[in-house]
């Protein structure tokens, strides 16, 4: 194929896919007051699940940090159009993270063909893997870290006169930035395996930058959390495992290629 032509193939592969995401968006748009109201608002509310299981876990670790305080926060819209925009966006946001599958594999479909056929085999399960793994990333980001993101800074008080009322689009940009943060963060075992098999990542260039590895970790959960080490603490455990099953992974897939090599 010419580059037109793969151009013209990369197109229509975003097209269809773009198709499925906007007709998910739409379906959640029609219910986006509910969904608003009782997913996307749940974490600022004191009675979210997430902050139930949270006390429940620090009466069994008798760590009382785990169980967080009743939060009140007070939401203001101060753009004509601001509410309309957010209804659209976030439906968009929902759309694309219930489509992720599919999206994933329009993009398989457009790489495969320039693989080779041992390159292929390896990455069997890519789409199915790569979804599982995503869907981990925002279920955590929304039951663990939104609601110690959320109960810091609504609770944050640089002096008494100074009162907390967030802006809503302030609320969803954060939301949205965590959870589709950590949903690619996640993705971290799968691009491991796929580099490992094809021989451009080694389980022993990985433990050799471990240090590094883990330092950068370190600040990717400063970043994505509020300044408290608590919370910093509770992602970067996630993410240091997620790197440790890596290795794992790669010296597995190393020696899969090493024995079909033989072979």
């Amino acid at each position: 194929m010419t580059f037109l032509d793969h151009i013209e193939a990369l197109r229509w592969h975003i097209f269809r896919a773009l198709i499925v995401v906007i007709i998910a968006a739409i379906l959640v748009f029609i219910k986006i007051e509910w969904i608003f109201a009782h997913v996307i608002l749940a974490p600022a509310q004191p009675d979210f699940i997430a902050y139930k299981w949270l006390c429940e876990l620090a009466k069994v670790t008798h760590i009382s940090s785990l169980c967080l305080g009743d939060i009140k926060i007070n939401f203001q819209n101060n753009q004509l159009a601001g509410q309309f925009v957010m209804a659209l966006s976030s439906s968009m946001m929902i759309g694309l993270i219930v489509s992720f599958p599919y999206v994933i594999w329009e993009v398989w479909k457009f790489i495969k063909p320039a693989l080779k056929p041992n390159e292929v085999k390896y990455a069997r399960g890519l789409v199915f893997w790569c979804s599982i793994l995503f869907f981990f990333g925002v279920l955590f980001a929304y039951y663990i870290i939104a609601p110690y993101t959320i109960n810091f800074f609504a609770g944050y008080h640089l002096s008494n006169q100074f009162q907390n009322i967030i802006t809503a689009d302030n609320y969803y940009e954060t939301m949205s930035d965590m959870i589709f943060g950590m949903g690619f963060v996640f993705e971290l075992p799968v691009i491991v395996y796929f580099l490992s098999r094809i021989g451009l990542l080694t389980p022993k260039l990985m433990q050799d930058y471990r240090r590094y590895a883990i330092l950068v970790l370190f600040i990717l959960a400063e970043i994505i959390t509020p300044p408290d080490w608590f919370s910093c603490f509770l992602v970067f455990i996630p993410l240091w495992i997620l790197y440790e099953l890596s290795v794992i992974i790669s010296r597995r897939a190393v020696k899969e290629r090493k024995r079909k090599q033989a072979e």
